[in-house]
């Protein structure tokens, strides 16, 4: 009897236990208007309500683990964007848990200092193929724990003061492993990019280097036991002249750091048009004057296989010169009666203008003088 009290003891609890969770746990908020919500409790939003949507959701479940906004007409990020949207309410976490935030393809022209403000947990945010014109130089404070950044394809329309204010804006996260910079037309490498002290990796392929200087190249090289970032460098327009010899000595010494190094080819000289970088020999890449005009045009830029065509062109010279010799020593009798022949036909030849030349000096051939015509007329009556 004693176990079936105990049962209806437990059973009469039940309800109020019930209760009790039901009083403590909160509602799960709506999805938000033209937006999908996919999983719990790691809730993952899509939104791509295309022209309509101007600004970022508000009514984002404070759950949120994951954001996806593409194709909208998003065109400014604001100064908490993401956290209301008043910059003096930039104190207030509205998405404590968000980790990973993408925005492709939104016409983002703009995005304000502290636009990613209140979201403390952003591990991922990706902003690429977006035509941004004005990047804030605190843009991306308030990201601790910020781990991946991906800006592909959005920097190119920003001008010759987006890698300014790109420089500024990286300073600041230092917790950064991955950096996405392909396809932006950058001239050279942000140096706050190289600097961070946890990159792991560091995309710029697609870009406008024409190679990498000593300065970049030993600000890759960080110092303790900090990692060493990879880098991607493929379909850049490498110059391949003196001023690429630190880069091909590096690539030669860290090829595992830089994992598209077979893939790098030079865009000049014309002479190297589309080499391979690593094929090249360092000692050879000569420079001309054009090098200070930062033209880099070459003069002794012979690599292996030009060096391979010009002995092949001397050998042949080589055996036709033998040959000729050879046709020469076996034709020796008849070149020597050939000779001898054209020898006594210009010896014949002189003699011959030799005599017509003592014919004509000889002056007992010269013909007589004609006689006076009065001698003439008066010699018949003379009766001789």
């Amino acid at each position: 009897m004693a176990p079936r009290a105990g049962q209806r003891g437990l059973w009469s609890l039940l309800p109020g236990l019930l209760l009790v969770a039901a009083a403590l746990s909160r509602p799960a908020a709506p999805c938000p208007f033209q937006c999908y919500c996919f999983g719990s409790p790691r809730l993952l939003l899509r939104c791509a309500s295309g022209a309509e949507l101007r600004q970022p959701p508000r009514d984002v479940p404070p759950d949120a683990r994951n954001l996806t906004i593409v194709g909208a007409n998003l065109t400014v990020l604001r100064a908490a964007a993401f956290a209301g949207g008043d910059e003096e309410e930039t104190d207030g976490v509205r998405l404590p848990f968000l980790t990973a935030l993408r925005l492709t393809h939104n016409n983002i022209e703009v995005v304000e200092d502290g636009a990613f403000d209140g979201l403390p947990s952003l591990a991922a945010l990706d902003l690429s193929h977006n035509p941004l014109r004005a990047l804030g130089a605190r843009a991306f404070r308030g990201l601790p724990a910020l781990r991946s950044l991906q800006l592909n394809h959005a920097l190119a329309r920003g001008g010759p003061g987006m890698l300014d204010a790109l420089d500024a804006a990286l300073a600041p996260l230092a917790e950064l492993r991955l950096l996405g910079l392909a396809g932006n037309a950058l001239s050279r490498l942000p140096p706050a990019a190289l600097r961070l002290p946890r990159l792991e990796q560091l995309d710029a392929r697609v870009n406008a280097l024409a190679g990498l200087g000593p300065d970049e190249l030993r600000a890759l090289e960080h110092d303790g036991d900090l990692p060493r970032p990879r880098l991607l460098l493929a379909d850049n327009p490498l110059s391949c002249g003196c001023t690429s010899r630190p880069l091909l000595a590096w690539l030669h010494n860290a090829t595992e750091r830089v994992p598209d190094a077979r893939r790098l080819r030079c865009a000049s000289p014309r002479a190297l048009l589309d080499r391979p970088l690593m094929d090249l020999d360092e000692a050879r890449l000569g420079c001309t004057d054009g090098d200070a005009n930062e033209r880099g045009e070459e003069v002794d830029v012979a690599g292996p296989e030009l060096e391979a065509s010009y002995v092949f062109f001397g050998l042949v010279l080589a055996l036709i010169g033998l040959i000729f010799l050879m046709v020469l020593y076996l034709n020796r009798r008849g070149i020597q009666r050939w000779m001898r022949n054209l020898r006594e036909a210009c010896r014949d030849q002189m003699e011959g203008y030799h005599y017509r030349y003592e014919q004509d000096a000889d002056p007992r051939r010269a013909p007589a003088p004609a006689a006076p015509a009065g001698s003439r007329a008066t010699s018949p009556g003379s009766g001789l």
